[in-house]
């Protein structure tokens, strides 16, 4: 697949009826999120092994971005934009602190 994430998730989303309110995708996406977490802690049998990653982590990771290019659009978020300022933030702080945390 080429192009834009966020246009071909929409497209895909509004050919299937799938945009919906940004609280129904805000939900969506925890939900994902926690499913991602689950796979790492299976991956780990819950931190007494060293990470393994799993096959379905892959999955898991595509649904988290699936979810969040449809959150982005129902509140008229631009990822690309989102994640340039992000980045920004994060090499800002690395300038200056030496970490990227916000503490």
């Amino acid at each position: 697949m080429n192009g834009n994430w966020q246009e071909w998730a929409t497209g895909f989303a509004k050919t299937n009826d799938l945009l919906h309110r940004p609280e129904t995708h805000a939900l969506d996406l925890v939900s994902e999120v926690g499913e991602v977490a689950k796979e790492l802690l299976l991956a780990t049998d819950y931190g007494t092994l060293p990470f393994s990653a799993r096959p379905h982590l892959t999955d898991e990771m595509g649904d988290v971005l699936y979810s969040l290019c449809l959150l982005a659009t129902a509140v008229n978020v631009d990822l690309d934009e989102a994640l340039a300022g992000a980045l920004a933030k994060y090499q800002k702080r690395m300038d200056s602190k030496s970490h990227a945390g916000s503490g």
